[in-house]
């Protein structure tokens, strides 16, 4: 039926190629197609006896019957097959009938389940959207970026490096997993593509591999969910013995330049520029529990967002200040759970007197400074801070109080002194808060 020279080639063929008659019945396979079915090649088979009659393989058997109703046709089909061995595959089928008279059909499988598995893996250690583009994307394996508009969400657990020193490193990696788990679900929800994993924090891109028009409206939907989401995150660590985790989050909104960065022998897909760096400085800026936006990208928002409170910063070789806003949530959409513009005092039951260090990024400075603490919010996430030290907005403080170490932002200067937001507390803080006698 076939030339010894047809022959040669459909042997060594890499995809199974079939030809079946009336019934069913195997007229030629070739070798990868015995080995996939498991088929006689001397025809006393039908196709039909090398399917088992599972629910995996229910859209193959389909792509058979419509085969046997609709004559002339060709068909196209990604399909799941598991053979007589319980072997799973991943298929893409191409089946052609030839006409009405003859029942003959060709059949082309090209086995994908590799591609497939490379595939899986690769997400595991990269995102989806990552995966997808430099897997299927034109050129989407060579170096090169472009300009995109989009934005950047960066964010940090706070006082988890201090966090690290009690914990074993076998029950961080736990803690960790969980938490980057539970984040990541948001993420995708919100069509974020996750560009790393930095330490215990998380740098996300809005608007690349694909365009997404309205990226800024995601990003602080999806950030906003993020901080929703820390009280199941606590909850389970609590469950598992694990202490209470705070995230700080920051966002801006511009053009950057996304593409694969690396050598020939290393490559990663990257996300640079401005906009990226200024999106990490008010990350920094954030206290745990809050999401800090760029002035940019609350424009980019067509809807009102609702707006704990207005500040500014100077950024490094800057020649003017840049405007960015906590947040509580954007109308029609997230809102921050338990989210105040006010906060509720009460006064300690003794001033507390204290040593606070200055810091510069993970450099405490050596000279001691005195204070006390006069007053505390009723949720303890910010202390009023006497001192005769001059302070600076979002000056970070190491506290020593009766020897517990505490790490604070400056937020703002008062009447009365220093407000303070704490980025992470010792344990017993409360405690500490209402003990009597506090010298150091």
């Amino acid at each position: 039926m076939l030339s010894d020279h047809m022959q040669y080639i459909l042997a060594n063929m890499e995809d199974a190629v079939l030809l079946t008659g009336s019934g069913g019945k195997v007229l030629f396979a070739n070798p990868a197609a015995e080995k996939l079915f498991g088929l006689d090649v001397r025809g006393r088979d039908r196709l039909w006896d090398a399917i088992p009659y599972v629910e995996e393989n229910d859209a193959f058997i389909q792509l058979f019957i419509d085969g046997g109703t609709e004559r002339k046709k060709s068909f196209h089909s990604l399909v799941d097959y598991v053979n007589l061995e319980g072997k799973r595959f991943k298929l893409h089928v191409t089946l052609t009938c030839q006409s009405e008279d003859d029942n003959f059909a060709l059949i082309v499988i090209h086995d994908l389940t590799s591609l497939f598995k490379v595939h899986s893996a690769f997400e595991r250690y990269t995102s989806p959207e990552i995966a997808d583009y430099v897997l299927t994307a034109p050129g989407g394996e060579k170096q090169g970026g472009r300009e995109a508009d989009v934005s950047v969400l960066m964010s940090d657990l706070r006082g988890f490096t201090a966090m690290s020193t009690r914990i074993s490193s076998e029950n961080l990696i736990t803690m960790l997993n969980h938490y980057f788990e539970i984040m990541a679900a948001v993420i995708k929800k919100y069509q974020g593509t996750i560009i790393e994993f930095l330490g215990d924090g998380l740098f996300v891109v809005f608007g690349a591999p694909q365009s997404m028009p309205e990226h800024a409206e995601a990003a602080v939907s999806c950030a906003i969910e993020m901080q929703n989401a820390m009280t199941e995150v606590n909850a389970w660590n609590r469950e598992n013995g694990y202490p209470d985790l705070e995230m700080g989050i920051g966002i801006n909104s511009g053009p950057a330049v996304v593409g694969n960065i690396g050598s020939e022998h290393k490559m990663k897909y990257g996300c640079m520029g401005e906009t990226v760096n200024l999106a990490g400085r008010l990350e920094s800026l954030s206290l745990g529990g809050e999401v800090c936006i760029a002035d940019r990208t609350r424009k980019k928002i067509p809807g009102e967002v609702k707006i704990l409170k207005e500040s500014r910063f100077m950024p490094k070789g800057g020649k003017e200040e840049m405007k960015y806003y906590v947040v509580a949530g954007i109308d029609g959409g997230m809102t921050l759970a338990g989210a105040s513009e006010k906060k509720r005092w009460r006064t300690l039951p003794k001033e507390k007197e204290l040593v606070f260090f200055l810091l510069d990024g993970k450099t405490v400075d050596p000279e001691p400074h005195a204070g006390t603490l006069t007053g505390v919010t009723e949720d303890e996430k910010f202390c009023l801070l006497s001192a005769e030290y001059p302070l600076q907005p979002l000056q970070n403080l190491m506290l020593r109080i009766r020897g517990p170490e505490a790490y604070a932002k400056v937020t703002e200067r008062g009447p009365d002194g220093y407000i303070i937001g704490f980025t992470m507390k010792p344990e017993g803080f409360s405690d500490l808060l209402a003990a009597g006698d506090s010298n150091d």
